[in-house]
């Protein structure tokens, strides 16, 4: 018996403004909050956090910046110092991936995402990326259930450099490429299930939806202007990417990823960025030529990168891409979702054409 199925947030609002009713959309979640706030927003939206809470009682703690396993244990401290019963994360997706973690670890509390950038698509998913300190990855955590709500201030993602945005885009541009790769390999997604059809029209329609709106939501986003682009870019980031790697699968794109970010010379460098680097990558080792050059003219429209240099990778060398191909393709991990074997040796040759 094959079982399939979709994921999904409990509740996924998006509005400009939406910020100042946190408090209003969550109060039938708990009384008494733990907000983990993104480092770089503590001065800037403090005020504003604590009046949009209302009428919650708040425990508010800035985050560290790395959503390791010290960040996590020091926010599960706080809320079980504070006695709450809701976490709510503000922020990108390392503090809303931290968010998650605590809310599971503290008796699978609920759970409020904010997410400030639409940088990536963690904050729909059941999932938290935990890295070590020296910011390599150290595991994939994956909890029991996505976040209650997801709630989306699109004035804030539009008022955030464009170059996050368009990293969001990167992150949504590996869906359906890896979606379609489990599909044909009939692999499970991270739940231990197998795609549904909805599943794969979700990450169809992300793909679709980025192709179509990408450029225009950037030109909007440098405006700081939430125009009908940016608001249809900011739910494919967030929504339909997340519903779609989650429901859908993970593959060859993201394995890169984690390779990639083995190398000290990329950690300057944002999550979608290196996996916009993954998809060249996996269309070149399918020898998928007409594809590779559509996809890379499209990163190019939308200021992603398409050679490693453009992800500080400036002196390649085998020893780097041995390290990189290695991780990539680690026993019983996301290359083997891929519907063909793949070993480092292909990945440091597709590479190397990115060099």
């Amino acid at each position: 018996m094959q079982i399939t199925g979709a994921r999904f947030p409990g509740r996924y609002i998006q509005a400009q403004g939406l910020l100042s009713r946190l408090g209003e959309e969550s109060k039938s979640l708990g009384k008494s909050a733990l907000i983990l706030l993104d480092g770089f927003l503590a001065d800037s939206q403090g005020d504003a956090v604590r009046s949009g809470a209302a009428p919650l009682a708040v425990e508010l703690l800035v985050h560290g910046g790395e959503c390791s396993e010290q960040e996590i244990t020091r926010g599960v401290d706080a809320g079980r110092k504070a006695g709450v019963d809701l976490i709510i994360g503000i922020g990108g997706g390392k503090t809303l991936d931290t968010a998650k973690a605590v809310a599971y670890r503290l008796d699978g509390l609920p759970c409020v995402i904010v997410p400030t950038i639409a940088a990536s698509d963690a904050p729909c998913s059941a999932l938290a990326v935990v890295y070590k300190q020296d910011h390599t990855v150290d595991y994939d955590y994956f909890l029991s259930r996505n976040p209650d709500l997801v709630l989306v201030d699109t004035q804030i993602i539009a008022d955030a450099p464009a170059r996050f945005l368009a990293a969001g885009i990167g992150d949504a541009l590996a869906t359906w490429y890896e979606a379609e790769s489990c599909r044909e390999a009939g692999a499970e997604n991270s739940w231990g299930t197998h795609g549904s059809a909805l599943a794969f029209e979700i990450a169809r329609f992300c793909r679709d939806t980025i192709v179509e709106f990408g450029a225009e939501a950037l030109a909007e986003c440098d405006e700081n202007k939430v125009g009908e682009a940016l608001e249809r870019i900011v739910e494919a980031n967030i929504l339909l990417s997340g519903a779609g790697f989650e429901s859908g699968g993970v593959a060859g794109a993201h394995a890169i990823h984690n390779g990639l970010c083995e190398l000290h010379d990329v950690h300057g460098y944002l999550h979608g960025e290196k996996v916009a680097i993954g998809v060249l990558a996996t269309l070149l080792i399918y020898d998928r030529q007409d594809e590779f050059e559509k996809v890379r003219e499209y990163c190019k429209s939308v200021r992603l990168p398409v050679r490693l240099s453009d992800i500080g990778i400036t002196e390649v060398t085998d020893e780097k891409l041995r390290k990189v191909g290695e991780r990539a393709c680690r026993p019983n991990d996301l290359m083997d979702n891929e519907p063909k074997k793949i070993t480092p040796d292909m990945v440091m040759d597709a590479l190397r054409k990115l060099s």
